[in-house]
């Protein structure tokens, strides 16, 4: 952990996290077993991240949202000293498993990202990412999956991000495989 974050308070860590300078966090947030987090991360709302998620630098995940169907999107002191902040919408932010998430991506409420996706850098999701696949872009869409419907099925059934150390030993090579172009993750 690093001296220089804020509102670790707000986390429940699942241990083995690694979580360096200039991280804020407020809301509910929750790092799964060996997620590790990018310099300047911000997570504000409600948001789960599974187990070995990896996050880029100046990456943003923001569960709330100002209203915009009042008469106004202000939600600070200033204005009926901080009444209208009730009126934020507050949407559930899920990360899969074994998610990487690239520099100065943002995510925004209510999405589900599913396990083994890849967030290109700079992208903007703003609703669901399918399991294994790479999205991109503003907003963010799919580029490909990456692997075949097999080996994602595969990969699924064997939840390695579950597993012990001891456990992790036995399906070693497993990891060192280049499954492109794979129809099988046992071939």
């Amino acid at each position: 952990m690093s001296g220089f974050s804020r509102g670790l308070q707000q986390v429940e860590f699942g241990g083995r996290n690694i979580v360096p300078d200039r991280c804020n966090f407020s809301g509910k947030i929750k790092l799964g077993y060996g997620t590790t987090l990018g310099y300047n991360n911000f997570l504000h709302g409600d948001i789960e991240l599974g187990n070995y998620c990896q996050l880029g630098a100046d990456v943003a995940i923001h569960s709330t949202n100002h209203p915009t169907g009042y008469l106004s999107t202000y939600v600070n002191k200033n204005l009926f000293s901080g009444e209208l902040s009730s009126l934020k919408e507050l949407k559930k932010i899920r990360i899969g498993h074994d998610v990487w998430i690239g520099h100065n991506a943002i995510i925004v409420g209510n999405v589900t990202i599913g396990n083994g996706a890849v967030i290109a850098s700079g992208a903007v999701v703003t609703k669901d990412v399918a399991p294994f696949s790479i999205v991109a872009g503003v907003p963010a869409t799919e580029i490909r999956k990456r692997f075949s419907p097999q080996v994602i099925q595969e990969v699924e059934a064997l939840q390695w991000w579950h597993m012990s150390e001891s456990e992790l030993q036995q399906h070693k090579p497993l990891f060192f495989k280049d499954l492109t172009n794979k129809s099988s993750l046992f071939e």
